[in-house]
């Protein structure tokens, strides 16, 4: 009965043959041999590149009730909701255990949670792969859940499929992530804060409490106050970057002639801005000191400046802003760091559009970049 099964199975499977040529090689006899386990460790060694030590563990709690059947089964239906051979395998890799879950009973279920949720294929299948611990949490005691916690704080339905792609790491951790979210909410981050670290730092939310508070007092030690709208931006920083990577940025800074306390305050003002690259820094601080000769009090009043992008918005804007008082076009010249924070729509209209007679000159200073590569 089993070897009628066995090969029902094999004849009519829509996976890729490709993927298993281990499952021919078996016969009725060689279900019951001892060599079952040890030719399904060398088929996870040659064709999922496991490592033997892994491979071994899984050979080992295989029974003749579960191999091949309970593998295949669950390789089938991977293969049928939509997942590509290199996602399988990654599957495979990072939670080996899958390949013995009952699709009907385990698998199934939680994938059907996401279908009901607006995933469409393409993107639950990318969202799986890269979080494969979702398939081996408590449907009921976990995803649900934590699904409802999420949605709670996105309010907005739309943008709930963005949100968990985000923080999928989460799903399966929804204990301390509750706990987490309600530690925050003391600190005065929640709502639309919370919101910010589900999308830029998610990780952050299934840390160790005491990590957390860590980075919460080294925030306030730094001068951000508690229930300020800047706190969870500080916190999104000081938890991306090791303590010795802070530092360096912060020398860094004062090396172009700022003081310590200049630097605390342009982070203050940008957390953000120890986040950006030393060389984006370096490019950024020596155009503005050195071409455009801003004082250093400019840019510890507008830190953000060093964070736009040099090519497409500061230089752009400079060479509009040398022909605007080069052709005397402004009655009053702007400052250039007014002429940099508008808006793009602004600073078409205000200072390019509005000049009519040389508003193609403008706009081919503007866009000299891609004058030069057409």
């Amino acid at each position: 009965m089993q070897s009628l099964k066995l090969r029902s199975l094999l004849f009519y499977s829509p996976f890729n043959y490709s993927l298993h040529p281990f499952l021919f090689s078996f016969s009725t006899a060689s279900l019951s041999t001892p060599n079952q386990t040890t030719i399904l460790h060398d088929f996870l060694n040659s064709n999922f590149n496991f490592p033997k030590s892994q491979s071994l563990y899984i050979s080992k709690r295989i029974s003749s009730d579960t191999l091949p059947l309970k593998p295949l089964s669950v390789l089938n239906f991977f293969k049928q909701i939509g997942l590509s051979e290199s996602q399988i395998h990654s599957i495979i890799r990072q939670r080996a255990q899958i390949l013995f879950s009952d699709v009907d009973k385990t698998l199934k279920p939680k994938i059907h949670l996401f279908q009901q949720l607006g995933f469409q294929c393409s993107d639950l299948c990318d969202f799986i792969s890269k979080h494969p611990t979702i398939l081996t949490a408590s449907l009921n005691k976990t995803l649900v859940p934590s699904v409802e916690a999420i949605r709670k704080i996105v309010g907005n339905e739309k943008d709930l499929i963005h949100v968990l792609c985000k923080c999928g790491r989460i799903l399966p951790k929804y204990q301390l992530f509750v706990a987490n979210a309600a530690f925050l909410e003391r600190w005065g981050i929640f709502g639309d804060q919370l919101l910010i670290l589900l999308k830029r730092q998610s990780r952050l939310l299934t840390a160790t409490q005491s990590s957390i508070r860590n980075y919460v007092l080294q925030a306030v030690d730094l001068g951000f106050e508690e229930n300020s709208r800047m706190l969870v931006h500080a916190l999104h920083t000081l938890s991306g970057l090791n303590p010795k990577t802070f530092r360096r940025k912060m020398d860094f800074i004062q090396g172009f002639g700022f003081s310590k306390d200049e630097c605390l305050q342009m982070f203050k003002k940008a957390p953000a801005l120890l986040r950006t690259s030393e060389k984006k820094l370096k490019v950024g601080m020596e155009f503005f000191l050195k071409t455009v000769m801003l004082p250093k009090s400019a840019l510890v009043q507008r830190p953000v400046i060093l964070m736009y992008s040099i090519e497409d918005r500061v230089f752009p804007r400079y060479r509009v802003f040398q022909l605007l008082k080069a052709q005397n076009l402004c009655r009053k010249v702007p400052s250039f760091i007014h002429v940099l924070c508008l808006s793009e729509d602004m600073f078409l209209d205000k200072y390019i559009s509005r000049f009519k007679e040389n508003a193609e000159p403008l706009l081919i200073a503007y866009k000299e970049e891609h004058y030069q590569e057409a």
